[in-house]
C-alpha cells in the first residue's frame, strides 16, 4: 500500500520534460520542512499498487510522474516493475536524500538540502534565489536545469528570472526551467 496524495492528468510544467502530458502520482510525506515548498502533499488515501495502475491508465500518457513530497520514501523496484510492464516510462522528481530503486527511467533531482545521497541521475534541477544555485551539488548529471525560485511576489519573480537569464548565459551548461504550469494556470 502507497500513501497517495492524488493523481491527475496533465502536461510537465517543468524541466527536461516541459510540455509532455503526463500522469502525476503524488505520494504523500516528506523528510524535509522547506519554508518556500508550494504543495499541500499532507493528505493521503492509502491505495494499492494494482489500484494506482487501474487510476492511471483512465488516462492515454504513457509518461509517468511520481513526485511528492518526498515519494523515495515510498517507491519500491517492485511498483517500478509494474509500471514497466504496463509499458509506462517512469520519471521521480525527487530531493535526493533518500536512496532510489535503481530501475527508474529517468529521475530528477531537484535538492533542497546538502545531504544528496543520490549518485546517479538524469536531470538535476536546482532553485535559482535571484543571485545563485540554491544548492548545486557535484553530481553527473545528463542535464542541468535551474528553475527561478517563486517568491508569490510577481515583481521580485520577474527578477529572480532576469538573474536566472543572465546567470545561465555566463554558465551555459545550465538550462532555463520555468514553471509553465504556473504560467498557465493549469495543474
Amino acid at each position: 500500500m502507497l500513501r497517495v496524495n492524488e493523481i491527475f492528468y496533465s502536461l510537465q510544467g517543468e524541466g527536461f520534460f516541459t510540455g509532455i502530458p503526463a500522469v502525476f502520482v503524488r505520494l504523500s510525506g516528506c523528510n524535509l520542512k522547506c519554508p518556500f515548498c508550494d504543495t499541500n502533499h499532507s493528505p493521503f488515501t492509502e491505495m494499492a499498487e494494482e489500484d494506482i495502475i487501474r487510476e492511471i491508465k483512465k488516462y492515454p500518457a504513457k509518461h509517468i510522474v511520481i513526485t511528492g513530497g518526498e515519494p523515495a520514501l515510498q517507491l519500491s523496484e517492485n511498483f517500478i516493475d509494474l509500471l514497466h510492464e504496463n509499458d509506462l516510462f517512469v520519471q521521480i522528481e525527487t530531493n535526493g536524500t533518500v536512496p532510489l530503486p535503481e530501475n527508474i527511467d529517468w529521475v530528477t533531482c531537484s535538492p533542497k538540502s546538502p545531504e544528496v545521497v543520490l549518485r546517479k541521475i538524469n536531470e538535476l534541477k536546482v532553485l535559482f534565489d535571484g543571485e545563485k544555485p540554491m544548492l548545486s551539488p557535484e553530481i553527473p548529471a545528463e542535464v542541468f536545469t535551474l528553475q527561478p525560485l517563486d517568491t508569490g511576489i510577481p515583481e521580485d519573480n520577474i527578477k529572480i528570472t532576469e538573474a536566472a537569464i543572465r546567470y545561465i548565459k555566463n554558465h551555459p551548461k545550465w538550462r532555463l526551467s520555468l514553471q509553465t504550469h504556473k504560467m498557465l494556470n493549469i495543474r
